[in-house]
This record gives structure tokens, sequence and C-alpha cells, in this order.
């Protein structure tokens, strides 16, 4: 499932206008918008593909597009016609239902058994074809064709980096209260095709991708001793990161992938130390006598993020890895806690408690500017989509017994709009979730 899905894509554009694109293109950097009215027409199916199988790349298309709060997808009761791939549409009659966008498709089953999935995607105002790509996969990655269809609209529209072809990393907590069993579990950006990465026997926490996806880095208790390991996504096969000689967790990997940041006990004290994975070294970061924890690399890999109450309370500091000072960034009231840098660099993420209160927030990486953007009885670990456009946490509610409590896991937009929870199985409560970068 988790080796690499080879795709052939041929993408063009047919008579393109600037100024059609500047029309169509959607400010998703607004508070609030106007949604995009986009039309999905049924897919043509050739060559004995399977009509089942289209309509499941239909739907994924514009749940994706949906969810993200910028589209209004059209009715399909509401369509004034269909449109043939090799015809013109009657832009006139697609005006008229107010459809911005008309998107038609095509599922040909290929001689080896692969499907190529062709679409071309009309500016109705415009009068124009603005996108045609052409993408082939095995059967077996109907679900992914329909995300990657998915992310190329969106990406057209509104020149923003797609996250739908993604998975997300997480804890799932399971069982009766006083028997509750955590297992890491990893599943698509929209919670299908969940599956199981740890057992039953081993408690495990703060999940992580490695930047090309190939394995997951991982706090485990293993014969009850708290280290951190690394699960190769291929083969399931997980190896002991080091032999640090204390406690160490809240693993993250470098941008570059050859490095992993944690924190690790000694002599009582919690400092941030970092593994270089090729010389199997490890280096000490931070000193004093704080606890410092929850290091987050800047996407350039000069600077790291991470709380630390070495200012008498906690907060997030930066340290420069280049001349090893540390910047204290957050003077805000309350504690701060779980920084997490967003992929452009523009921002990070924060978990904030004040008032009784947890906040998911966002501020610019020297402290200014800082938004709220959920708040709750308990809430934490913001993890950024490709992109820098949404970000998933996980929610607690509090239970009116104080003993049953239901964990949700959910994903806000930067503007703090269109807050919505990934559908999880029945009896499963989802925990310290990461966004992983584009599947390769």
């Amino acid at each position: 499932m988790f080796k690499k899905i080879i795709f052939a894509v041929a993408a063009f554009v047919i008579s393109f206008v600037p100024f059609a694109r500047a029309e169509l293109k959607v400010d998703i950097v607004a508070g609030s918008v106007e949604p995009i009215s986009v039309a999905i027409q049924k897919f043509e199916t050739a060559s004995g593909a399977n009509a089942n199988d289209a309509a499941t790349i239909r739907d994924v298309v514009e749940s994706d597009l949906k969810r993200t709060g910028l589209f209004h997808i059209v009715n399909h009761n509401a369509f004034p016609e269909f449109v043939k791939m090799d015809a013109m549409p009657s832009f006139k009659s697609w005006a008229a239902i107010k459809a911005s966008v008309l998107v038609q498709s095509r599922l040909t089953k290929l001689s080896d058994g692969k499907y190529q999935l062709d679409f071309f995607v009309w500016d109705v105002d415009g009068k124009e074809q603005i996108e045609a790509q052409s993408l082939v996969a095995s059967k077996k990655s109907v679900r992914r064709l329909g995300h990657i269809m998915a992310d190329a609209i969106y990406e057209r529209l509104t020149g923003e980096v797609g996250y739908f072809d993604t998975q997300i990393v997480f804890i799932a907590e399971t069982g009766a209260i006083d028997k509750r069993t955590k297992r890491m579990a990893i599943m698509d950006q929209d919670g299908a095709g969940l599956r199981y990465l740890s057992d039953t026997k081993t408690f495990v926490m703060s999940p992580h991708f490695s930047p090309n996806m190939q394995s997951v880095v991982f706090l485990s208790y293993y014969n009850d001793d708290p280290m951190v390991w690394i699960l190769d996504l291929d083969t399931g096969a997980q190896r002991r990161l080091g032999q640090f000689g204390g406690m160490n967790f809240a693993p993250r990997f470098s941008p570059d992938g050859t490095r992993v940041a944690l924190s690790l006990v000694k002599n009582g004290i919690t400092h941030i130390y970092e593994y270089d994975m090729n010389a199997n070294s490890l280096k000490q970061l931070t000193s004093g006598n704080a606890i410092d924890t929850s290091p987050s690399y800047s996407p350039d890999g000069r600077k790291i993020a991470f709380n630390s109450d070495r200012s008498g309370s906690q907060q997030i500091h930066i340290l420069d890895l280049d001349t090893g000072e540390i910047e204290r960034i957050t003077y805000g009231a309350g504690r701060y806690a779980t920084p997490a840098w967003s992929p452009d660099g523009q921002f990070i993420a924060f978990t904030k408690m004040a008032d009784d209160t947890f906040y998911v927030g966002i501020m610019d990486p020297n402290g200014k500017n800082e938004k709220i953007l959920a708040g709750g009885w308990f809430m934490e670990a913001p993890s950024w989509a490709p992109g820098s456009r949404r970000i998933v946490y996980y929610e607690t509610e509090r239970a009116s017994d104080d003993i049953e409590r239901i964990s949700h896991i959910r994903s806000v937009d930067i503007t703090g709009q269109n807050i919505y929870d990934i559908d999880l199985p029945d009896g499963v409560n989802g925990m310290e979730p990461t966004w992983s970068p584009r599947l390769p």
C-alpha cells in the first residue's frame, strides 16, 4: 500500500487567457469568501472501465473540493446538458445555473489493465478551457486518482498547493475507559483507508512522517522503555533510533530527512538534542535547568522552534542552529506549547492554555500577529497540510461524567473558518495527528 505508485501525467492548457484566470482565482486569504460554483459532470467510461469506479472518483473530487469551503458543488439535477469530451459546452446554459467552472472527465481501461483518467476544466464566464490533464494508475488507486484530480483543480483555481493526495498518521485510542489501548494508525486525509501500524501490546505516541514519506518516527514504550523508534512504511520493519542513555521523546525529522530533533531526559533535566542519522551521532542543542521539548524545524532546517519554561512559564522559543542563540517569541497571556512551523515558513502553529481553555492558533515566526483558530476544553498537536493553508489537530471533549471522553481529529483553515471533523470508525478516538507531505 505504501510503495510508490507510478503515475504517468500529461498536463496542458488550451487557449489560456490571463484575464480569465484572474476572474476565477479564489482569494483564500480573506476570512470569508464567496465559493466558486463547480459543476462536475458524470464521468464517461471507455474500453470496459468500471462505472462504479468512475462514480467513486467523482465523489472523491467533489468531497475534497467541498470540504475546503472555497467551492460550491452544483447539484447534478440542475445540469442543463451532458457535454461529451470532444464537444464544446453551451456556456450560456451553464452560466444560467450560475456554474463558474465545468469539469468533464473520461475513465478508460487500458490494455494492461490500468486506468487512464482524462479531464478538462472550463471557465464558463471566460468561455474557454483552462486546464486539461491525463493520469494513468492501477485500478487499486481509484480513490487516489480522485485526490490527484481534486488537487489539480484546486491548484488551478486558487494558485495554492493542493493537499488532497496526502495521509495522516495518528494515535487511535479504543476500548473501555479503564482498558483503553493506543495504536499508531494511518489514513487518507479524508479518513478513508484507515489501517493500523502498531499492535495493542505497546504504548506509542508522537508519530511524525519523514519528508520522503518512507518512514515514521515515533515514541514507543516497548518493554516499558520510552525510546524513539522509526517505522519503515514499505516493509513495516521497526528499529530503535539509538541508545541515548535516558528517556527520549517528541521526535521530529529535519526537512532533508537526515536528522531527528528530540527531547532527552538526563539527570532529571530535559533538553533538545539532534541525532544525525548518517553519522549516527547525537548532539545536545540546549542547556541549563529548564524543560525544553516539542522541537520543530524551520523549512530551511536552520532553526528549531520549541517550548521551554526557561523564562518561568511555558513559552515558545527559537533556536538558531548556526549561532546557537535562543530567542523567546511568545509573550501573550497564558502558556504556549507544541510549536509547528508551516511548510512555507510564514507561520508557526501552536497550542495555548489560558483561562482554563485550550486554543490552537498561528503566529509569525517572530511571535507577532497571533491569531486564535479554535478553542475548547482540551486540544493539542497542530500539524500543517502541504501548502500551509490548513492545520490538523485533535480536540478532546469534556464528558458530563468527567470520565468518558471523546477525542476528535479536526481540521481548520488559517482564516479560522471551515472547521470540520475527519471521520473515524465508530469507537475510535483520534489523537496526535500529523499531516503528511504530498505522496510520492
